[in-house]
């Protein structure tokens, strides 16, 4: 099932871990609807701005793998409105600056750890546009303002 028109719903419910451990990645119909307007409204245009496929390492999250991961128990991914991207051949940090500036209602954009580039977006209500980078401080995770390595 397509989302969008560069984006499918499988690749925004694969996880190797929930597959490890049986999780079902089912999404609610609600789910589906946070996870099309991500895919319409920001990631289909970054794709059109980047002329290359974004490859997404983690879109939904049941809270079940939420918790398995780690991840904060109010992060967007488990309201199907946050993925985590990177695009081959593309610096994350330019990837985040370009998501940027073309414009497009975002939620939060963070540069996590070098690696990769989470964005989100609501479907519903005000986009807080939000930049952030996330550094590791003694092993755990600290959000500075802006986008830098």
């Amino acid at each position: 099932m397509m989302l969008s028109r560069y984006f499918s719903l499988d690749e925004m419910l694969v996880s190797q871990a929930a597959a490890r451990k049986g999780i079902d990645m089912t999404p609610s119909g609600d789910i589906k609807s946070n996870l099309r307007a991500l895919c319409f409204n920001v990631l289909d245009p970054l794709r059109l701005a980047v002329g290359q496929p974004i490859i997404v390492s983690s879109g939904y999250r049941p809270p079940a793998l939420n918790r398995l991961i780690g991840g904060a128990s109010t992060s967007q991914h488990c309201k199907g409105e946050a993925a985590d991207i990177n695009v081959h051949g593309m610096a994350p940090l330019a990837l985040a600056r370009l998501l940027v500036s073309i414009g497009v209602p975002y939620d939060q954009v963070i540069m996590e750890f070098g690696q990769w580039v989470h964005v989100s977006h609501k479907r519903a209500g005000p986009q807080r546009a939000q930049q952030l980078t996330a550094h590791r401080v003694n092993g755990e995770a600290h959000y500075f303002p802006g986008l830098h390595d």
